[in-house]
């Protein structure tokens, strides 16, 4: 997609603080992060959403969950960390491009409401 901007951050055409890549994904810090820890972990592969996937991509979705928990390790918020997905317009996706929000870091116990991605 030639608009999409999570293709030209995997193509490099728009900076971001890159915390992993390998040949089928992408992780980057969030530039409006909701948490103190708040990075995106995103296919390299243009997937829409969730609804776009198929048994074709059964491989890479289970490559994301592992890539989550490495980074949850890496970045020191295995002990309490969220994830979250948005699929669709109604439901606040806002990036169309299939992508992960791992949220973390949090100092006390965190408020559920206060930073729904």
């Amino acid at each position: 997609m030639n608009d999409c901007i999570f293709c030209k951050i995997v193509k490099k055409d728009l900076p971001s603080t890159i915390e992993f890549e390998n040949e089928r994904l992408i992780v980057f810090r969030n530039i409006e992060p909701l948490a103190p820890v708040h990075v995106l972990v995103v296919p390299k592969k243009h997937i829409v959403n969730l609804s776009e996937i198929d048994e074709s991509d059964k491989e890479l979705m289970g490559e994301i969950l592992l890539t989550i928990k490495d980074m949850a390790k890496k970045l020191g918020i295995l002990d309490a960390f969220r994830v979250a997905v948005a699929n669709g317009k109604m439901a606040d996706q806002s990036v169309f491009h299939l992508h992960f929000h791992l949220t973390g870091g949090w100092k006390e116990k965190h408020n559920r409401g206060e930073d729904r991605a």
